[in-house]
């Protein structure tokens, strides 16, 4: 008992040492957002088409079953197969929010293909845009906040 007590103290004063401390989970920064799709060839579609997503190299055995997207430096989109449950969801509600490069360009780009979407101007004046994915999981873009 004595051995595994010293043991895990030793365990303690390392995390200590590292400057990590067990009065917190410690996250550094996102990993990836996971959705349960219908159909994920046509989820995988519209993550890779639409909203332009960089697809990953999925493991072979789950590539039936899987997708994965780049949405930033070191984040990833996975979807996952299996959903059977509707998703309802409004603006202001569950949704996951991206930056683009142009709101106006947005919009267009989603006029041009007839997806429907909701464009609103925020408290602090910037545009906003939200749109649904085709399970249903609510995406919304804010123009990149300029740097003047």
């Amino acid at each position: 008992m004595t051995k595994y007590l010293f043991l895990f103290t030793l365990g303690l004063f390392s995390l200590v040492a590292e400057g990590q401390s067990a009065d917190k989970i410690g996250i550094v920064r996102p990993n990836h957002l996971a959705l349960q799709v219908k159909d994920i060839q046509a989820s995988a579609k519209f993550y890779r088409d639409v909203l332009g997503l960089q697809p990953v190299p999925v493991p072979d055995d789950l590539k039936a079953i899987r997708a994965w997207f780049k949405i930033g430096e070191s984040q990833q989109i996975h979807l996952l197969a299996g959903r059977t449950e509707p998703v309802v969801n409004d603006r202001n509600g569950s949704h996951f929010a991206v930056f683009v490069e142009n709101i106006d360009q947005t919009e267009a780009f989603l006029k041009k293909r007839n997806l429907t979407y909701h464009l609103q101007v925020r408290f602090d004046g910037v545009k906003q845009i939200y749109f649904a994915d085709p399970d249903g999981y609510l995406i919304e873009c804010n123009q990149v906040p300029s740097t003047n």
